[in-house]
């Protein structure tokens, strides 16, 4: 079992930056490939970025390839994503993730834990 809790979410204007983190809880979090989505009103969600167990290998949506990047701290047993350059359209609720196979396939969504969210708003 895996518990995922994320925080960093606010408002900020565009072309501004925020970086979210999400704590897991578990012994096994290193095992995880670990990734971030998001939900924006009225929209499904979306694959955003993700992370192998050994943060070698990483994925990115093309939106926000070049912007943000993912990391992991496994002796901290969080995840990162580094948003810059802010968008209004990057306005979403964003989630974290795990999953117990390879982190590519996350971009195919699913994934086996989510957290409950946070909300990010870039105004215009």
């Amino acid at each position: 079992q895996v518990q995922l809790v994320e925080s960093g979410g606010g408002l900020v204007q565009a072309g501004g930056s925020l970086r979210l983190s999400c704590a897991a809880s578990g012994r096994t979090f290193s095992r995880y490939a670990m990734g971030w989505f998001r939900q924006a009103p009225g929209k499904e969600r979306e694959f955003v970025a993700a992370i192998n167990w050994g943060g070698r290998n990483t994925y990115y949506a093309d939106s926000v390839k070049g912007r943000f990047t993912i990391s992991r701290d496994n002796a901290k047993n969080t995840v990162y994503l580094q948003m810059n350059s802010l968008k209004p359209e990057d306005t979403a609720v964003y989630y974290c993730a795990a999953a117990n196979r390879e982190a590519g396939t996350l971009r195919g969504g699913g994934a086996d834990y989510w957290g409950q969210g946070t909300q990010v708003t870039v105004s215009s």
